[in-house]
């Protein structure tokens, strides 16, 4: 991980995470937070459908901000409890998956269009080994980095559905150099998929870039966790930051809060800037 100084220039917010609509409102917002960088969301239902329409990449590209990667959702992904997103997340539903892919396609070419080497989604619930759908579902990812090593992008699969055993062994089945690993450890929690300090070990070679964001686990199994402010939730921030350092993790951090109305998530994203440069600065 760089150094207090320079992790501040890495260190950012998602677009979608300020519930903004138009580029000219984020440039404002994330002038206002202190920070340039930003993951930015391609334009879907689930992460900011923007004003700009197609000439969005054009207007990005041209703002004051920093963009770090690009983030897919895909249209009818239902997160209201840990059972729907898993019946409807990623390339999950087998009827949905060739409609996904040309999504994806789209995705490839707004990221391309935005200048940028990395789309982040996530990849939906992994069969484990022996599940009768794992072999098909490991061909729709393969297919999934073919394309994206094609156009130069790498693909970073969101952790937090899965145990990070899972996914290590899934990535290093899968051997493709263009499928990487957005690391989120508050998703960890909210899913109730292990030890997030654990799994940096686990896949800090394919760790591109970091949500950082806090959560409390579930306290009764089938429902979701309780996402919260930074330093407020279950996730050591002093061990979590320790444990990318010693993976010699160089990449970009962003904020992500997913709750609240835009004045209340401006306010928490504010707090978490300030938490996160104090961490940075004292360690």
């Amino acid at each position: 991980m760089p150094s207090a100084e320079s992790s501040h220039l890495s260190l950012g917010v998602c677009s979608w995470s300020l519930q903004v609509t138009s580029i000219p409102e984020l440039n404002r917002l994330l002038a206002e937070l202190g920070v340039k960088a930003t993951q930015i969301a391609c334009g879907d239902p689930h992460h900011a459908a923007w004003d700009e329409g197609d000439a969005m990449p054009r207007a990005a590209r041209e703002a004051d901000f920093v963009m770090t990667g690009a983030m897919l959702g895909f249209p009818g992904e239902d997160y209201t409890t840990p059972q729907t997103i898993k019946e409807t997340g990623g390339f999950g539903p087998v009827p949905l998956r060739r409609e996904r892919m040309d999504r994806l396609r789209w995705a490839l070419g707004r990221t391309e269009d935005l200048g940028l080497s990395d789309l982040m989604l996530h990849a939906g619930f992994i069969p484990e080994p022996g599940q009768p759908d794992r072999d098909a579902f490991l061909d729709t990812l393969r297919e999934a980095g073919r394309l994206a090593a094609e156009q130069g992008i790498t693909l970073a699969f969101e952790t937090g559905q899965e145990p990070a055993e899972l996914l290590r062994a899934t990535l290093d089945e899968l051997a493709s150099p263009s499928l990487k690993v957005n690391f989120d450890p508050a998703n960890m929690l909210l899913y109730d998929m292990g030890d997030p300090i654990k799994a940096v070990e686990l896949l800090g070679p394919d760790i591109r870039s970091v949500h950082l964001k806090d959560a409390r686990r579930p306290t009764t199994p089938g429902h979701w966790g309780e996402e919260v402010p930074l330093g407020r939730g279950e996730v050591d921030f002093p061990r979590f930051l320790a444990a990318l350092k010693s993976i010699g993790f160089d990449g970009p951090m962003l904020i992500e809060r997913e709750v609240g109305d835009q004045p209340a998530r401006i306010r928490d994203i504010d707090h978490g800037l300030a938490f996160v440069k104090h961490l940075l600065a004292n360690s």
